[in-house]
């Protein structure tokens, strides 16, 4: 296996610079940098993750107008499309994670809105397959995860308003934030509904034991890392709101807000198992989740409580009220004196 793995890397490294011929020789004087750029930071080298300055030239590059950045991403969902390579696919992963943590606004905007006839982004890796070696097809499965982790970044990040923990977009999101107070009950759920969606995605990232001594696996960790940390910090503002107006919200609403809670909490031993870092964030979650369900429990056997008492009081009362007056018209009123499935004729005074 290791004689084939080095083969592989050898062809790989051919491939590059083949690619990185092929793309000076097509393509034109505006797209030519565009290509070489997504090329140098998408390599075959397996295991070493793209090079930093490879990732901040092109993130520079997607800064200078709409065009530009509109290319870039197209030259880069190109790339990650067009490859059958396990290593590849990683790193186009890995840069379009990167752009929407620290990407410059217009490149992070081109990217949310491709392709640009749907305005959705779907990354289309559900099946991809790298059947070269054992090795390689192991990695497939950590590419069709990434894929689906970052379209759930994606996804998430239109609810909010704002590219999730993203340096570039922190004025936004401490407008946001200001705005919270604002929101509306049902505004505040769907938040918090499509943010536990983020946690149970990551929850279901593969055996992180295959992680060590793989250099781009651990990048991907290290990622997904930060994006737990700005989940549950975003979690934690929208239920420190909804705790403070527990009062006023419908049953309806409450039923959907538990439902949401008991799904937070079934990926808690899961999260506890993926990652070590002991924040105080964390446990103000946890803190708040069961505060927030058992008050929810004690408001609604008081409201079930006060509606059986205010129902025994409107039995008692309703039967001195069963004759009812209109004008000088007889009008049909169920009795509960006479059998239950009749009706009494009744006349008024």
């Amino acid at each position: 296996m290791g004689r084939i793995t080095t083969l592989r890397d050898l062809i790989g490294a051919i491939k590059d610079k083949a690619s990185l011929s092929k793309a000076a020789f097509i393509s034109t004087p505006q797209t030519i940098s565009l290509r070489l750029a997504v090329l140098r930071a998408t390599t075959h080298i397996p295991s070493t993750p793209p090079d930093d300055h490879h990732i901040s030239a092109l993130l520079s590059l997607g800064d200078s107008s709409r065009c530009t950045a509109s290319g870039l991403i197209s030259s880069l969902m190109d790339r990650l499309h067009r490859t059958s390579n396990s290593t590849v696919a990683l790193k186009c992963l890995l840069i379009l994670h990167h752009i929407i943590k620290r990407g410059p606004f217009i490149l992070q905007d081109q990217l949310s809105i491709f392709p640009a006839t749907g305005g959705y982004n779907y990354l289309k890796l559900s099946a991809f397959r790298d059947g070269a070696t054992a090795f390689t097809w192991v990695l497939s499965t950590w590419v069709r995860w990434y894929a689906r982790h970052v379209e759930t970044v994606l996804s998430t990040s239109r609810v909010l308003g704002y590219f999730l923990g993203s340096t570039t977009c922190s004025l936004e999101k401490d407008k946001q934030e200001e705005r919270i107070s604002a929101f509306l009950n049902h505004d505040l759920i769907r938040d918090v509904d499509s943010l536990v969606g983020m946690i149970e995605e990551i929850c279901k990232v593969p055996d992180p034991r295959f992680v060590e001594g793989h250099k781009l696996l651990h990048e991907v960790i290290s990622l997904l890392n930060n994006d737990y940390l700005s989940t549950v910090n975003e979690i934690l503002s929208r239920l420190g709101e909804l705790n403070d107006r527990l009062g006023c919200l419908t049953f309806g609403e409450s039923i959907e807000l538990v439902c949401v809670l008991k799904r937070l909490e079934d990926c808690k031993e899961k999260l506890s198992l993926l990652f070590t870092v002991n924040k105080p964030s964390l446990e103000n979650l946890w803190v708040l989740v069961s505060e927030l369900k058992e008050k929810i429990e004690k408001l609604k056997a008081y409201k079930e409580d006060r509606k059986l008492l205010t129902w025994g009081k409107y039995d008692k009362a309703s039967e001195s009220a069963r004759f009812v007056k209109k004008r000088d018209d007889s009008v049909l009123f169920s009795s509960g004196r006479l059998s239950s499935n009749k009706l009494a004729l009744l006349v008024a005074e």
